[in-house]
């Protein structure tokens, strides 16, 4: 049996047609949510983008994070690094199973000096241009007239400039990265000729900002969108912005989720005409989402852990069709993808998974799930209850500019989680502290690990780089 993993970035639950939006089109993924076992209660357990791919691709918890700086990278935050060595990702363990192994990508992040996401791949495709990505001079006269329709003043070091630039080589939406990204796992599944199964991972950077859909996307959720690009550089508050400008920037995130769709759907359409959704397990994914709106926020951040920013889509495919159009309720995160597409395909669990196969959820044996779940960002967590989430500051930060966080959300009475009535319930928020506080403890001598150790002794190679032979 062969895997497909599909994981988008920033991409929010509840805008897809399958989770309840009814303003967004998302059609593909809502097929794929009809043939799929859909997850109501699903959450991150480490964020942002790295943290998320080290629980994805080893089926392991990282928080409590640790700080490890990294050099060349913009990002210095706990919990951002590459794998651990004593780290077993997906990809080594069906690798050493048999399997064939891809790796599609466009997360520019994945890719940087020094960090190690392609490990266990026999084959890996990184498409450039997103975000920061150095594949473009950022030359900030030559986007001056760009910069103008942004809407917003702009440091010449930006990393939005790089992204202007790139944009006026688009010849249409075909030149956007999740386009590239798609049709390039697309033809690859058209032409796949090898007998052994294989394990395709997918990773598409959209709709992370920039929000900068083709316009046509973004004018279907504001007609008057034009050549505005107010969503390349949106504040991250909606009071920075003007009414009209606040309706561009839901338009072209809106607009993103669309695209996103499409191309999504095109990767799907080459399974199922390669006849490969009969034996192949498909998961559909995304790291966080974001703010927009909801207290007057846009974007992500440590301090706004709420089920806009947490909660994640998962649809898991049975190429058999067990539980398709089913929604499955409880709690389970990241981690718990590895263990259940290891069942799936009946292939062992390696022991250092710590996430726990959600099959048995699917059949209705509850006696696993959890009653809270832990989200960390940096210097603030989550902990999670069906009546409760709390938020707060769980390590003192170097940053000045960090205040401490506390927050607590009633869910039954405040399901959006807009109002903070910390205050008013401090025996809960001491209870959920302790609650965190013990998670912590636990889990703070499994979330360490080491980089690049020395080779083994055996691991000899010759001066013409070919094992040496005993």
């Amino acid at each position: 049996m062969n895997v497909v993993i599909i994981c988008t970035d920033t991409l929010r639950w509840d805008y897809l047609g399958c989770y309840g939006n009814d303003w967004i089109a998302t059609p593909n993924l809502d097929v794929l949510a009809g043939e799929s076992a859909l997850f109501v209660d699903a959450f991150a357990e480490g964020l942002p983008t790295i943290p998320v791919r080290r629980v994805l691709m080893t089926g392991r918890n990282i928080f409590p994070f640790y700080y490890h700086p990294q050099k060349s990278d913009m990002v210095q935050s706990l919990g951002w690094h590459p794998l651990y060595d004593e780290d077993v990702t997906l990809a080594e363990h069906l690798q050493s199973r048999g399997y064939h192994t891809a790796f599609f990508n466009d997360v520019y992040h994945m890719m940087k000096p020094g960090k190690n996401f392609h490990r266990g791949f026999d084959q890996w495709f990184w498409t450039r241009g997103q975000e920061a990505d150095p594949y473009i001079l950022a030359d900030p006269n030559k986007a001056r007239p760009l910069m103008a329709r942004v809407g917003r003043e702009l440091p010449d070091t930006s990393w939005v400039i790089r992204h202007l630039l790139l944009r006026e080589q688009w010849g249409g939406e075909i030149d956007t990265c999740v386009a590239r990204t798609m049709q390039r796992a697309a033809d690859w599944v058209r032409s796949y000729s090898l007998s052994k199964p294989f394990y395709l991972h997918v990773e598409t950077f959209d709709p992370h900002e920039p929000w900068d859909p083709p316009a046509e996307y973004a004018e279907q959720y504001a007609s008057d969108y034009g050549d505005t690009l107010v969503g390349v550089a949106a504040p991250p508050r909606v009071d920075l912005l003007t009414e009209k400008q606040f309706e561009h920037v839901r338009a072209a995130y809106a607009g993103e989720v669309t695209l996103v769709d499409r191309w999504v759907g095109q990767l799907l359409d080459a399974l199922r005409e390669a006849g490969r959704l009969e034996d192949t397990v498909v998961v559909f994914t995304s790291d966080h989402g974001c703010m927009m709106g909801e207290q007057g926020q846009i974007h992500k951040g440590r301090d706004r852990l709420r089920n806009q920013v947490t909660q994640v889509p998962l649809l898991v495919r049975h190429p058999g069709g067990e539980a398709a159009g089913r929604r499955i309720s409880g709690f389970c995160q990241h981690q718990d993808i590895m263990p259940t597409v290891l069942s799936l395909m009946e292939e062992p669990v390696p022991d250092r998974v710590l996430g726990r196969n959600l099959w048995p959820q699917v059949r209705g044996d509850d006696s696993g799930v959890p009653e809270v779940v832990v989200s960390g960002f940096g210097s603030c967590a989550a902990v999670r209850t069906r009546e409760w989430n709390y938020v707060r500051t769980w390590v003192r930060s170097s940053n000045p500019n960090e205040t401490p966080v506390e927050e607590l959300y009633d869910l039954k009475a405040d399901p959006a989680e807009l109002i903070n009535v910390v205050a008013d319930h401090p025996r809960v928020a001491r209870e959920l502290a302790e609650r965190l506080e013990a998670h912590i403890k636990a889990f703070a001598p499994l979330t360490t690990g080491s980089f690049q150790k020395a080779a083994e002794a055996d691991a000899l190679l010759t001066f013409d780089a070919l094992p040496s032979l005993k």
